[in-house]
């Protein structure tokens, strides 16, 4: 029982509320407009504050459960790449890049796998923390991208270019920490095996 209460702690409860806050996202842009748009940044935004908040109420309260340790960052991967996939086929971002963050993390998955199947324990840098962070402001830029009309209906045109044009240079910031991230974790890796 004591068990049971532990592994439903409040920090467990917001991780698994960002999972399911990824099929609300995916839904919201196959219906693509500027509501629906709008919607998705929020519900996104929401589920990356719940990022911040679960390792630190875990911390806080010593609730840190081996449930939370797999949810946490397989909750980050699941919103941060379903939200990518589908911003795609809506021309906002490359392709490409998408698919280097893909492996990167299918890269790290991969390799944490093996290390831990040996015992081995390689801890995340604060590169890791910053793409993540990096990524998800992007994201809500580039989920936003519209023109929103403000104070009694006048639209402020300068708007649209810099929730655009900020998730973009905040994208390509977070992708080249992917990379930086990717490569530190494969040195890691390579160094603690060769001994």
């Amino acid at each position: 029982m004591g068990q049971d209460v532990k592994l439903l702690n409040l920090p467990n409860i917001l991780t698994l509320a960002r999972i399911a806050a990824v099929p609300f996202v995916v839904v919201l842009l196959m219906f693509e407009s500027k509501q629906s748009c709008f919607w998705a940044a929020l519900v996104f935004g929401l589920a990356a504050i719940t990022d911040w908040l679960d390792g630190y109420l875990a911390r806080k309260w010593q609730v840190v459960t081996v449930l939370g340790k797999f949810l946490d960052p397989l909750a980050d991967k699941l919103i941060v790449m379903a939200a990518l996939i589908m911003l795609i086929p809506l021309d906002r971002v490359p392709a490409w890049a998408v698919f280097v963050i893909f492996a990167r993390e299918m890269l790290v998955t991969g390799l944490r796998s093996i290390a831990s199947s040996e015992g081995i324990v390689i801890a995340a840098s604060d590169l890791g923390k910053y793409k993540t962070i990096f990524q998800m402001i992007s994201i809500v830029g580039l989920l936003l991208h519209y023109r929103y009309y403000w104070f009694f209906g006048i639209e402020f045109d300068f708007l649209y270019p810099s929730f655009h044009n900020a998730g973009m240079f905040f994208f390509y910031i977070s992708l080249g920490l992917t990379i930086w991230s990717g490569g530190d974790y494969l040195f890691k890796f390579f160094r603690l095996f060769a001994k």
